[in-house]
């Protein structure tokens, strides 16, 4: 999975559209969008790894993350870059080989850093500027999905993507259990 092989998520305002919901208990919650799990799911099937950086701590990121099967998740993050750069040293992955999607500020310096910087159509206009490739969708609206898609038509893998579906569509439809 070259030349990207490790895909880094801010998730506030990325992997969700960046706002916070309360239930009346207090509790915080969060949307996440389907299209960007299932690309998550191929990025990972094609060997590549997704991790999340995030400044903030939620149970519903963890769980998200768990449910994709995200084993690297930092929350609480301080300084992205540091603890990205920690993260890839971990992983024996290089910056260059590395793509994050951020959308304000404290996602700058890791931007900066690595080898593809990518923002979802949402993000602010200083994260806009140094991004590589801006996305049509917003965050929390298939950002990731649309990320994931120019990642592996970058690597020339995009082609196995479709393959699957396509022979998932061909594949009778197994007979009714009754």
């Amino acid at each position: 999975m070259r030349p990207y092989c490790c895909l880094v998520l801010d998730v506030d305002g990325v992997l969700t559209d960046g706002r916070l919901y309360y239930s009346e208990d207090g509790r915080e919650q969060r949307a996440f969008h389907v299209h960007d799990g299932i690309a998550i799911h191929w990025f990972q099937r094609l060997g590549g790894v997704v991790a999340i950086l995030s400044g903030k701590s939620s149970p519903a990121v963890a769980a998200r993350a768990a449910d994709l099967g995200i084993r690297h998740v930092i929350q609480g993050s301080r300084d992205k870059l540091a603890d990205l750069t920690r993260l890839l040293a971990e992983l024996d992955v290089p910056l260059s080989q590395t793509a994050f999607v951020g959308d304000d500020l404290p996602d700058l310096a890791a931007m900066r850093a690595v080898g593809l910087a990518i923002a979802p159509s949402n993000a602010v206009e200083q994260v806009r500027a140094v991004a590589e490739v801006v996305t049509s969708a917003a965050g929390g609206h298939g950002a990731v999905r649309e990320a994931v898609e120019h990642l592996l038509r970058r690597a020339g893998r995009w082609e196995d993507v479709l393959g699957w579906h396509a022979a998932a569509a061909q594949r009778p439809p197994e007979p009714a259990r009754s």
